[in-house]
């Protein structure tokens, strides 16, 4: 569902895969292929929110006056919420990027680490527990990122072109 807030209308890249069941409200932008799945949500009421391309959105993932760059992966049930994830990262299941926080490019948050207020996941790091401490990644790691985007890529590319979506 895309709602129209205070004058603000969601923008989605026509090539993007959009669930139905996603919940797009304000000024959100979706870039070029890139996916945002079941139970998704999307706030743009506070602040803009923005989904780089090939980037993909997960169940029950909130993003709240957040910006997400290209090929992010946000795991099922992550919170993003006014914070800033650079490109290539995976923001792992569970997880939480609170407000005024920065994970830069080429980092993982891993599953229910909680990164905190105005906390910055250096480029090419991992964040790990819970306040999150930081180390960098393996070169097993850095696969991960890449491997989790080209799956999800095609994943979105195989629903748009199994029929009727959510579509611009």
């Amino acid at each position: 569902m895309r709602r129209t807030f205070e004058d603000a209308t969601p923008t989605v890249a026509a090539d993007a895969s959009v669930s139905d069941l996603a919940y797009l409200v304000g000024d959100v932008t979706v870039g070029e292929r890139a996916s945002l799945w079941p139970f998704v949500s999307l706030r743009g009421d506070s602040g803009p929110v923005a989904v780089g391309p090939e980037s993909n959105v997960q169940e029950f993932a909130t993003l709240h006056g957040a910006t997400v760059g290209e090929g992010v992966s946000v795991g099922h049930g992550a919170t993003v919420d006014f914070a800033t994830v650079e490109s290539n990262c995976i923001v792992g299941i569970g997880s939480c990027v609170l407000p005024g926080a920065t994970v830069e490019s080429d980092c993982i948050v891993a599953a229910n680490a909680v990164v905190t207020h105005d906390q910055t996941v250096p480029e090419g790091h991992g964040a790990f527990g819970a306040p999150a401490e930081t180390r960098p990644l393996t070169d097993d790691q850095r696969e991960q990122i890449r491997t989790t985007r080209e799956h999800y890529v095609e994943l979105g590319d195989r629903f748009v072109e199994s029929g009727p979506h959510d579509r611009p």
